[in-house]
């Protein structure tokens, strides 16, 4: 008999959002025993973060939720900004922080899920189950047996792809000395930022409150920057840009999301699976993964409560994923101007609708309505070379040196 019926590997957002649908007993079907192992606290643990999506009505962790809005604003480079109402949809802000305490206290009042802190050090597939070896916080090694395994630890390379980007960003929880923001309107992109060679940028903020937002600067390439760029595009946006005048730092946010179109496997092993973004949750055209996870996990948590094989579903739909694939190329190649492209979505197609299409929630009338709005010859001269291209290996090249990115200012480079 194995140790548990589930053993669920990681305790991110997706691994935490699978162990909370799968805590405590639901009547007429099965309640599988569960362990949820977390990495000790260390390089393995990620750093604070915030995970934002869109959704209408009320949602399973909506206590967690630190912020929410109905407006969105979208900046071109030049001219007047694009603002809407997404009514019913509500943009939520979720801090990792105050999601883990939710499901922890959830957890800890469940009687079959069991938390494990342990390093885990690989899973193997074995007849009629998984074996996932651990090493214990006193660097004991040990072993956990399963009937299945969910993983969702981050892969350590990517698959090959025509196509890889990376969205990477460093943001600022400021407060300013004098109200500064809209709190009821999140800046969704302004691409009043100076742009790269290669890619495009665009800031990004989260009013929390008159005096107090979320500051971000984001780009689409294929390399990160020098930790100094980063403060130094940051800086740049809220002095140059927003103006936001005397403030003070609160927390800072850095993180890189891969944009891939390559296919992710869900299932490694007879009994193993992978879930969240190493199970393909992320949306690869605008990195957003949350709600996908959840779609993941909540089918996961249905199939074990029914006795089912746990396969975690497509996160998003296999149309979504191809025309992803095609704005991804144009952007890589530079046939498409990103800045110019986002712009002209969000002036010609209400922000509900293409929030809905983001979410493959679309009707296929309403994808080629989408999509006629889009350069129409560039992307498709990107879909018609895609099936030509050869899926590679993403080799990353280093980051990029202050002297290598004269994008910003020079008086930002110091």
């Amino acid at each position: 008999m194995p140790d548990t019926d589930v053993a669920v590997v990681g305790a991110g957002a997706a691994g935490l959002s699978l162990a909370h649908r799968l805590a405590g007993h639901a009547p007429g079907l099965r309640t599988p025993s569960v362990v949820l192992v977390d990495a000790p606290p260390g390089p393995l643990r990620p750093p604070p973060r915030t995970w934002c999506h869109w959704t209408a009505g009320t949602g399973r962790f909506d206590a967690a939720v630190r912020a929410e809005w109905r407006r969105l604003r979208v900046r071109p480079r030049t001219g007047a900004p694009v603002e809407d109402d997404i009514d019913p949809l509500r943009y939520r802000m979720i801090r990792s922080d105050d999601f883990e305490r939710l499901v922890s206290r959830d957890l800890a009042r469940s009687p079959n899920v069991r938390r494990l802190e342990a390093t885990v050090e690989a899973v193997e597939d074995v007849p009629g189950g998984a074996l996932v070896h651990l090493s214990d916080t006193g660097g004991r090694a040990r072993v956990l047996s399963a009937r299945w395994v969910l993983d969702s630890r981050p892969l350590g390379s990517l698959p090959a792809a025509r196509t890889t980007l990376l969205q990477h960003f460093h943001g600022w929880f400021v407060r300013t000395a004098r109200p500064a923001f809209d709190p009821t309107v999140v800046e969704l992109m302004d691409f009043r930022t100076p742009q790269p060679a290669h890619g495009l940028s665009f800031g990004y903020v989260l009013p929390t409150g008159p005096c107090e937002a979320l500051v971000e600067y984001t780009e689409f390439s294929r390399r990160t920057l020098a930790p100094d760029r980063y403060e130094a595009a940051v800086r740049h946006y809220a002095d140059e840009v927003l103006r936001l005048g005397e403030r003070r730092i609160l927390a800072t946010e850095t993180g890189v999301i891969p944009m891939t179109d390559a296919p992710i496997a869900r299932q490694t092993g007879a009994s193993v699976f992978r879930i969240g973004a190493a199970g393909g949750a992320t949306r690869p055209a605008t990195g957003y993964t949350f709600a996908g996870l959840q779609r993941q996990t909540r089918a996961v948590a249905d199939a074990l409560r029914h006795e089912r094989r746990p396969l975690p579903p497509a996160a998003h739909p296999a149309r979504s994923r191809v025309m992803d694939a095609v704005l991804l190329r144009a952007l890589d190649s530079g046939r498409a101007d990103g800045p110019d492209l986002f712009a002209r979505l969000f002036t010609r197609v209400p922000m509900a609708r293409l929030l809905r299409f983001l979410d493959g929630d679309t009707r296929l009338y309403e994808d080629l309505s989408i999509g006629l709005r889009t350069p129409v010859k560039p992307m498709l001269r990107s879909a018609l070379e895609l099936p030509r291209l050869p899926r590679r290996p993403f080799d990353p090249p280093p980051p990029a040196p202050p002297s290598a990115a004269p994008h910003l200012p020079p008086t930002e480079t110091a």
